[in-house]
């Protein structure tokens, strides 16, 4: 039976932690320049509707450091669900490659994607949930703090695909998730339900105060743009700034899944600091990637 990673819940708490002992194997032979050619002759195809820096960049240097292939398809190359239905491109590409990763806007895309490829599929973002950006996220954590055990993680922002993921993920690990966003930007509900560790409040002073690590992202999303302005007045009190961090334990680590709006819902003191980890975080999506592919494709 193929394997998908289209949602954090596919996943379970075993095969996670599977995932992040083959990453760290995978990481420490690629800093010892030991070759690890484990996808040799194996293709990845690279579906785009949204623009990338991170997810195209490692996903295709993770499949070269693999031994394999990655071809990027952008917009305009596909067109998918216009110039072709989703199935059908999700039947082609299973004839011809080994493994789809789509970065797209709507969750049923990705989805739609796996039910019709024989191949496995992995969610490189859409509007739901970043699976993948979540899965370097508590690796880099494991990484900086040992074990996820006892950790408070506090997400401080628009409670979005990657606030949804964290969500999942706290309901498979539970390690503790503070959240704080305004109101009427509250994550999804059905993910909350599912989980007994996370908190939401409105309040991010209340949840930066225990926080082991401070995580934010950019106020508007892709696809967005037209609500900038308005969000940029509402969420300014959710700005992580060396005033806000007055509030947070000393030994805090900052997070960002980047690209950063800096100025917006981050600052250079703060994303440049001493305690900011968010250039080890972007550079494990490198390596927890070549995890995930390897682990799908086994």
């Amino acid at each position: 039976m193929k394997r998908d990673f289209i949602s954090i819940f596919d996943l379970g708490k075993q095969e996670i932690y599977e995932i992040f002992e083959l990453t760290k194997k995978l990481k420490e032979s690629q800093k010892k320049g030991i070759q690890h050619k484990i996808l040799k002759d194996k293709t990845l195809v690279m579906i785009f509707e949204k623009p990338s820096l991170r997810t195209r960049v490692t996903f295709e240097t993770g499949m070269t450091q693999l031994g394999g292939h990655a071809i990027y398809l952008a917009p305009a190359d596909i067109n998918l669900g216009k110039r072709e239905s989703v199935p059908d491109a999700a039947k082609n590409l299973s004839r011809w490659v080994n493994l789809i990763m789509a970065r797209v806007y709507a969750h049923k895309t990705v989805k739609d994607l796996a039910k019709s490829a024989v191949i496995p599929v992995i969610n490189g973002l859409c509007d739901i949930e970043h699976p993948c950006q979540i899965m370097c996220d508590l690796f880099t954590v494991i990484e900086k703090k040992d074990s996820l055990e006892q950790i408070t993680i506090a997400y401080i922002g628009d409670g979005n695909n990657v606030c949804n993921s964290f969500i999942g993920a706290s309901a498979l690990l539970e390690f503790n998730l503070n959240i704080a966003t305004p109101q009427g930007y509250e994550p999804n509900k059905d993910y909350l339900a599912k989980t007994k560790t996370a908190n939401l409040t409105h309040d991010p002073k209340q949840a930066v105060a225990d926080a082991d690590i401070i995580y934010t992202d950019v106020w508007t999303s892709m696809g967005q743009e037209q609500s900038a302005e308005q969000k940029k007045e509402i969420f300014k009190p959710f700005q992580i700034n060396n005033e806000l961090l007055k509030s947070a334990q000393k030994d805090y680590l900052i997070m960002h899944c980047l690209p950063a709006h800096r100025g917006e819902e981050i600052t250079d003191e703060v994303i440049d600091g001493p305690r900011s980890i968010v250039f080890d975080q972007a550079e494990n999506r490198l390596h927890i990637q070549k995890g995930i592919m390897v682990w799908l494709l086994k």
